[in-house]
């Protein structure tokens, strides 16, 4: 399963490269750079990209070329491709598109709303699917539930079983108040008996790990995640 998304940067302008890649390893993304489309293609036959984001206008061969040649590359079948220029005029876009790119971003465009672009794209891509989903962010907490992963501003955070479970169970829809009762039963069981207390121990070992912004007390009903 894989739990760290590929992406190939490809751009001939140096300071373009290193602002994106700054931005997308920061994110968790595995990035490789290429400055033309004969590098990018050198690059792709080693590193198994899940995106490529590439800019149209480079010389050698441009981002359209570049996208041609991928797509008649059997083993790059599945690599998406996204196009980041500042051409913004229809005529380019459609001539990308209708070379097998699967999306365009014009320039300039703010990094948060960038990472959310190719989160979304990244959604299409069949190996990411479940991982994707797997994988969820609140604010500065990056949560993995298939791998019981914690990361609060990249730095790691061990949290015991239950405790991961109750964190689960309150993201699943954030905003929702979750009562006592059934925060027992969806994560200790009903066939085990333990008393309100063992909720309130695990909500505030919750709070010193991730923080007590998080996780709200409705007084005399129960907790509610919200970020």
């Amino acid at each position: 399963m894989i739990t760290k998304p590929k992406i190939l940067l490809v751009d001939d302008e140096e300071d373009i490269l290193h602002f994106l890649q700054y931005n997308l390893v920061k994110e968790g993304y595995d990035v490789r750079t290429a400055s033309n489309g004969k590098n990018a293609l050198s690059v792709l036959q080693k590193f198994d990209a899940q995106l490529v984001l590439l800019d149209i206008m480079m010389p050698e061969m441009d981002g359209v070329e570049l996208c041609e040649k991928i797509r008649s590359i059997s083993k790059l079948q599945n690599l998406l491709i996204c196009f980041l220029t500042a051409r913004s005029d229809s005529f380019t876009q459609i001539t990308a598109l209708d070379k097998g790119g699967d999306d365009f971003i014009t320039k300039p465009i703010k990094p948060r709303v960038l990472l959310s672009r190719i989160n979304a794209i990244l959604r299409r891509h069949p190996d990411l699917k479940q991982t994707q989903e797997s994988v969820k962010t609140f604010g500065s907490l990056k949560v993995n539930f298939e791998n019981y992963n914690l990361q609060i501003d990249d730095k790691k955070i061990t949290l015991a079983k239950k405790e991961f479970e109750l964190l689960k169970l309150l993201t699943a829809k954030p905003g929702r108040v979750y009562k006592r009762e059934e925060i027992l039963i969806k994560v200790w069981g009903s066939d085990v008996i333990v008393g309100d207390r063992t909720i309130d121990v695990h909500i505030r070992k919750l709070r010193e790990k991730i923080g007590s912004e998080y996780i709200q007390t409705v007084k005399g009903v129960g907790y509610k995640f919200d970020f």
